[in-house]
């Protein structure tokens, strides 16, 4: 009992105390010994918040700056998402005019020929000691090995091996190729054979006719002779023209050299045919052969033209 007495006495003496402190303050705030411990106590824990947030506020900053840099990463990352793939659209647009003009040529000399093709893009080519390239179509699309290639100039090759969607295509250029072919117009048969990398310059084919008494003479065309079945070669896709023609005096064969009509050093859309025609288009796929110049007549000894009918000096009446 004598505790909770004195307790009660210290508190009602604590109060009246704060009474009367409040009272003075309130009277004179500006002045006094109250103003004193007020600033006294202003100072003390003045202190105590200006440290403690001279403490929290450079933690906070850190904090606010870590979530700060991963937004901005997260809004570089997004934007150099957003360029890569522009780069990526704009290449397309500039690849897709000079693609879709080579699938468009390649569907004309297609429709010609009557071939069945599935269109493919170079992606690769093959090591440097053979003419080969991949394709970005394979057995999920229907190629098959021993299949003709070709664009739309002329023979490529023919496809040598098969996944499920790339395909290896040996060009007909490569030493190890030969094509059987015919020469337009005449129905002379005979071989071509790629040359590989032994000659500088643009790629050239050797023509070997079997015929020792055929004519063969620099721009006559080939086309391919056809395989039985149409593999690996179809028939009547054009191959190249004569360029020049070698004196085989004695031998039993001719020889001659082509210039292919597609280039193999700028393979782009080519098409491998799936379904060969139903009849040989011959010569109804070739390109319409270039005029030949005409001879200028010899001029007479007056230095004026022959007439009309008249026969030049030298020249046979059935010459």
């Amino acid at each position: 009992m004598h505790d909770t007495r004195r307790t009660r006495v210290v508190l009602a003496v604590l109060l009246i105390a704060a009474l009367a402190l409040i009272t003075i303050d309130a009277r004179n705030s500006s002045a006094g010994p109250v103003r004193r411990l007020r600033a006294l106590g202003g100072l003390i824990f003045g202190s105590a918040e200006t440290f403690a947030s001279g403490v929290t506020q450079p933690a906070a900053a850190f904090l606010d700056n870590i979530g700060s840099a991963a937004r901005a990463q997260a809004t570089i990352s997004g934007l150099q998402r957003q360029v890569v793939r522009l780069r990526a659209e704009l290449s397309q647009a500039q690849l897709s005019k000079a693609e879709a003009a080579q699938l468009t040529k390649l569907l004309q000399l297609a429709g010609r020929g009557r071939y069945r093709i599935v269109a493919a893009n170079v992606i690769a080519a093959g090591p440097a000691f053979e003419n080969t390239v991949t394709i970005d179509a394979g057995s999920a699309d229907g190629i098959k090995p021993d299949e003709t290639v070709l664009n739309g100039d002329g023979l490529v090759g023919t496809v040598t091996s098969v996944s499920s969607h790339t395909a290896t295509v040996l060009l007909d250029t490569d030493a190890a190729s030969t094509v059987g072919v015919r020469i337009a117009g005449t129905g002379e048969i005979g071989a071509v054979t790629g040359l590989g990398h032994s000659q500088d310059g643009p790629a050239v084919l050797r023509l070997q006719v079997f015929d020792a008494n055929a004519v063969l003479a620099p721009g006559q065309q080939l086309v391919t002779f056809g395989s039985v079945g149409g593999r690996p070669y179809v028939p009547g896709v054009p191959v190249g023209v004569i360029t020049r023609v070698v004196a085989s005096a004695g031998s039993l064969t001719k020889i001659a050299y082509v210039r292919p009509f597609a280039d193999d050093g700028a393979l782009g859309v080519v098409g491998v045919v799936i379904v060969p025609p139903r009849r040989n288009p011959r010569d109804s796929v070739l390109p319409p052969r270039p005029p030949s110049p005409s001879p200028s007549p010899a001029p007479s000894a007056t230095g004026a033209a022959p007439s009309p009918g008249a026969t030049p000096a030298g020249g046979g009446a059935g010459g």
